[in-house]
């Protein structure tokens, strides 16, 4: 992989994207031990179909979205978005999130994952919501994995559920103020 490029998607990529979401949710729940949740996995690839679809429709005012693509292959590598923040954060913070979207689909894929893509992908975020605007931003996570990487780049979190997923499996939400200085 010679070089990223980080661009808007168009319609056109549609099929590729909802396979990319579909192999990346399942590599995701695979390395948490969660593969037999299929209901789990599909309701969270029709979540992120939906998404796409709201932004392409709405040209990004509902959903916004920032693609990676290796330029070489053509083969989109990695994804994030941003849009209102979902009902699990807007429940947990209990405050008007209105002028505070929730960054998510932060996806690479499992062939690029750890060579900084989306630590790119969330640089190009974080530049775009300050220009938009935008006072404050919040993600979550229920992934132990991505919850690592988050608690790297953003600190720790505002709101640790503890045990939600089980045992020792936690739910963190972070709410951050823009603009913000990503950690490496």
């Amino acid at each position: 992989m010679k070089k990223i490029i980080l661009r808007r998607p168009e319609s056109t990529d549609t099929p590729a994207l909802h396979l990319f979401f579909l192999h990346v949710i399942q590599d995701t729940f695979a390395k948490e031990g969660l593969a037999e949740l299929g209901d789990d996995q599909n309701h969270e690839w029709a979540t992120k179909k939906k998404y796409l679809a709201d932004d392409l429709e709405s040209q990004g005012q509902k959903r916004f979205f920032w693609l990676a693509e290796d330029e070489e292959t053509k083969e989109i590598i990695g994804t994030i978005e941003y849009g209102e923040a979902n009902d699990f954060i807007q429940q947990t913070l209990k405050e008007d999130l209105s002028n505070c979207p929730e960054i998510g689909t932060v996806y690479v894929h499992p062939n690029y994952q750890n060579r900084g893509i989306g630590t790119k992908l969330m640089k190009k975020m974080l530049t775009t919501l300050v220009l938009k605007n935008v006072p404050s931003f919040c993600l979550d996570s229920g992934y132990k994995q991505a919850q690592m990487i988050w608690q790297k780049k953003f600190g720790q979190p505002d709101f640790v559920l503890e045990h939600f997923w089980g045992s020792n499996s936690h739910h963190m939400i972070w709410k951050r103020d823009l603009p913000f200085q990503l950690k490496e």
